[in-house]
């Protein structure tokens, strides 16, 4: 009898602790990554072109809003960033948030700050990857393609439990 119970006990614990991954509340990573909107240097002119400068395009900021504390406290800011090649990137700056079993990077139709911590997944979101960090500057690639009208939101997903750990407004 006490065998089975033991047996009962330890697949409970295993199991509990591969859902919630405690440990997590004790761990952070930490990456940065350059800016696209850093510095972008000009064309020097050439014997082909002597008299002229081409200046290339620069990035264009579209969208930028700052991190409020959902499930975990987060902040730091999100921006939403135009490459010269029309390709577009989401930039997480001064990002501090905590660490949790399956971390996504959403953009969304769900409003920033929202008091039900599991609604961002009601509507309308695309995803942009697991989170890279809990910590520091980093960047993801939007799909080519992807329709950011009406999205309004960048969201820190927890997967496992359908929660946000924070979100940022944008105005896209």
């Amino acid at each position: 009898m006490w065998s089975a119970v033991a047996i009962v006990a330890a697949i409970g614990i295993g199991v509990g602790l591969w859902a919630f991954q405690p440990w997590k509340v004790f761990t952070s990573s930490e990456l940065h990554e350059a800016s696209p909107l850093a510095g972008t240097a000009t064309a020097q002119p050439t014997e082909e072109t002597p008299d002229k400068t081409e200046k290339p395009e620069k990035p264009t900021l579209l969208a930028s809003g700052r991190f409020v504390s959902q499930e975990h406290e987060t902040s730091g800011t999100a921006q939403v960033i135009e490459q010269p090649d029309g390709s577009r990137v989401l930039r997480l700056e001064n990002l501090a948030s905590s660490d949790g079993p399956d971390l996504h990077i959403w953009v969304t139709d769900a409003t920033a700050g929202l008091d039900d911590w599991s609604a961002y997944d009601d509507g309308r979101y695309v995803a942009l990857g697991k989170l890279k960090a809990t910590h520091g500057s980093h960047n993801y690639a939007i799909p080519a393609g992807a329709e950011l009208d009406g999205l309004r939101s960048v969201v820190i997903w927890c997967d496992r439990f359908n929660v946000a750990f924070g979100s940022a407004r944008l105005d896209l």
